[in-house]
């Protein structure tokens, strides 16, 4: 009997040993470049009227183009659209991104500020029109050539300077 415990020891730590590497391998890390999108902003691209679709064919867009991108709406984004507020996973699920990639800023506040802060904490460039001017003392990268990356949408195809 303690030969066949002797034998299940190292059949034991290889299958331990295989699901840890399975595991590992299943959560790899997204090494696809991040940026964010100012949702607010995009969501007029198209002839000067809210619409999510524009903000869908933005995150499409730039996913064929290998970036993760997030997207940050003011709180009024709802009411924009379908006359109510909608909160973060209503709006990632209008979007097919993942929760984490989505922020509605609470009620009161400035999604600017929550967008720049963000861009400047994980290293990414901003996809928006505006040029934040009212912001350009407290983030500097705003004046820098490539870090506000704009856009628009002709004949119902989104596209983007650079």
């Amino acid at each position: 009997m303690s030969s066949d415990l002797i034998l299940l020891v190292p059949l034991f730590a290889i299958l331990l040993l295989v699901r840890l590497i399975w595991r590992a391998w299943r959560r790899k890390p997204d090494l696809r470049e991040r940026i964010l999108i100012d949702g607010s902003n995009v969501l007029f691209w198209d002839k000067n009227e809210p619409k999510i679709e524009t903000v869908v064919g933005l995150v499409w867009h730039l996913r064929d183009r290998g970036f993760r991108p997030g997207v940050i709406f003011d709180a009024t984004v709802g009411y924009k659209l379908v006359n109510r507020y909608q909160d973060d996973a209503a709006m990632a699920a209008l979007l097919s991104l993942p929760l984490e990639d989505v922020l509605v800023v609470p009620k009161g506040t400035s999604a600017d500020d929550y967008l720049l802060k963000a861009a400047r904490d994980i290293g990414a460039k901003i996809v928006t029109n505006d040029r934040y001017r009212d912001w350009a003392e407290a983030y500097p990268e705003v004046k820098e050539p490539g870090y506000l990356v704009k856009g628009g949408v002709t004949k119902g195809e989104v596209w983007l300077e650079g």
